[in-house]
């Protein structure tokens, strides 16, 4: 079994290269009060089971025990969803055809994802000498986040006008027809496929390999949420309304899926929907909810990075009791301010919503300064 490695110090690096943003846009509107739970659920933390305890019961007291803690639980989910291959060193990257778009250049590119595994995606490079700040854009499909397709799920196009470097990338399914892809589910081998998409941007002279976030929606949500929390090198995320905890009352809420964490090597997949006695739980699903996991404890990985959730039908503000253990373990770290929830009344995104998101990616990956004028 590999165990992906953890160093507290390389997260509290990327924490520390987006400290200056924390209090710098305190009055910009999109965000006011986006930080703190309304009142309703200031400080209650439901049932789960408190990221801030050792599975064998000790407290987490230290900033050296969350190092422990934090490692505990990045390896206890690796080894219940399939032990990750090894990462990437320097991904192929294929250019396939460049073209001028308004103030910024599009490349249709290929991207290495896992070894010798490459899949469409697009690259946007805004105008100017950089280094620029970047993002991975991760959806059903490339041509979405570039602004090439129908809907309001165009984070790619947009940071791009806000002076971002993007990569929009849509799925990545692991071949389980290799030893060290089959056993893996395919939400945690999207993430490390995006992980290595990271790699990717990182190595771009004109990007800062510091302020590296990613973004998505629903199932592009699900997949971004995955990815910053289980490689650290993600400066920030934004998930917009993929489920940010189980909830088998949402149908759409859907981890229990083959497609997501439902896989069960070597058997007959279940069905589709939502859990019951004549269609169970399965794969790696089964056995966190058995072993009263839930996605709280992926949430508390980010710490002290920042992330936003931009809830919409499926992730209402009640959500921020399961928030409410991610800011404990910031204010263990001597963070404040790193847990952000808007809300929105559908599933999709909106002019509002994407506004946030843009807003948000400023402030954390932006240095003082460095604003772009373009809004959507």
């Amino acid at each position: 079994m590999r165990t992906i490695g953890f160093a507290l110090s390389a997260v509290l690096t990327v924490a520390c290269t987006v400290a200056d943003a924390q209090e710098r846009d305190a009055g910009r509107s999109g965000l006011d009060g986006c930080f703190s739970p309304p009142a309703k659920y200031a400080g209650q933390l439901g049932d789960f089971a408190s990221p801030l305890k050792f599975y064998d019961g000790r407290a987490v007291k230290t900033a050296k025990d969350w190092s422990a803690r934090r490692g505990e639980i990045l390896g206890r989910w690796h080894k219940i969803m399939g032990e990750w291959p090894p990462l990437l060193k320097k991904p192929k990257l294929v250019t396939v055809k460049t073209e001028r778009r308004e103030n910024f250049t599009q490349q249709d590119v290929r991207v290495e994802v896992a070894d010798g595994f490459l899949v469409p995606a697009i690259l946007l490079v805004p105008d100017g000498k950089g280094p620029f700040p970047a993002a991975v854009v991760t959806f059903y499909d490339a041509k979405t986040g570039a602004g090439l397709g129908m809907g309001r799920s165009d984070f790619g196009y947009q940071l791009v006008k806000r002076g971002f470097v993007t990569l929009s990338i849509g799925g990545i399914q692991p071949r389980r027809r290799r030893k060290d892809e089959a056993g893996i589910q395919q939400l945690s081998f999207e993430a490390y496929g995006l992980a290595n998409c990271h790699t990717v941007l990182a190595g771009f002279p004109n990007v800062d390999a510091k302020r590296i976030g990613i973004v998505g929606h629903s199932y592009g949500g699900k997949k971004a949420m995955f990815a910053s929390c289980l490689y650290e090198k993600f400066a920030c995320a934004a998930w917009s309304d993929g489920g940010i905890v189980f909830d088998e009352k949402r149908s759409n809420v859907n981890y229990w899926e083959p497609w997501y964490l439902g896989y069960a090597a070597g058997k007959k997949q279940r069905w589709p929907g939502i859990p019951g006695p004549k269609n169970p739980r399965t794969g790696a699903y089964k056995t966190l909810i058995e072993q009263g996991r839930d996605l709280h404890e992926l949430h508390a990985l980010m710490a002290p990075r920042p992330f936003l959730v931009s809830g919409g039908s499926e992730d209402g503000p009640q959500r921020w009791v399961a928030l409410n253990h991610a800011i404990a373990v910031n204010k263990l770290l001597g963070y404040k301010d790193r847990v952000a929830m808007t809300n929105r009344k559908g599933h999709s995104p909106t002019r509002e919503s994407n506004a946030q998101i843009g807003e948000f990616f400023e402030r954390f990956l932006k240095p003082a300064g460095k604003r772009a004028d373009a809004r959507r």
